[in-house]
């Protein structure tokens, strides 16, 4: 390419992506009047998943057990949050044979997904309920949810570890 051209491209894409960069903010404005815009301090609240919050280590009965309950978010005064959506992941222990040894390994595979509502799908429970091992994981992360305003907000994460 000709360096003239190069250079009158470049000096082209700089003069663009300054002129989309110094756009001031836009601030809301309803009927010619600016809005001024109200801070939110979300709640102070908890998530819980059966009586665990936070991490936790359970039994593998347990955890069974904890994989087909709902996620609950509550504040000091036993409010009620709804979620709007959160992520999950399970950390699966597995086995496999090395195939330069021979020998057996243990080895740990994640899968995950987002959700928009609790309990978790029926195949996920299905999938995960009765299979769970010792040194596995459950977690729940990103768990967002709304307030009578329907304000959007982040609750704490839970882990669960099995024992």
């Amino acid at each position: 390419m000709n360096p003239i051209k190069l250079l009158y491209c470049l000096l082209l894409a700089s003069c663009i992506s300054f002129s989309v960069l110094a756009q001031p903010a836009k601030k809301p404005v309803k009927n010619g009047t600016i809005i001024p815009v109200t801070k939110f301090k979300p709640p102070v609240v908890k998530t819980f998943l059966g009586r665990n919050e936070k991490e936790a280590t359970v039994t593998v009965d347990e955890a069974n057990q904890l994989v087909n309950l709902p996620l609950k978010i509550t504040d000091d005064k036993n409010n009620v949050y709804t979620i709007s959506s959160y992520q999950f992941m399970y950390k699966k222990k597995s086995v496999i044979e090395n195939e330069e040894t021979g020998k057996k390994e243990i080895v740990f595979g994640t899968t995950a997904d987002l959700f928009k509502s609790t309990p978790l799908p029926k195949v996920w429970r299905d999938n995960i309920n009765g299979g769970i091992q010792k040194d596995e994981e459950l977690f729940f992360f990103d768990v967002i949810v709304n307030d009578k305003l329907n304000r959007k907000f982040f609750a704490p994460n839970v882990k669960i570890k099995v024992q």
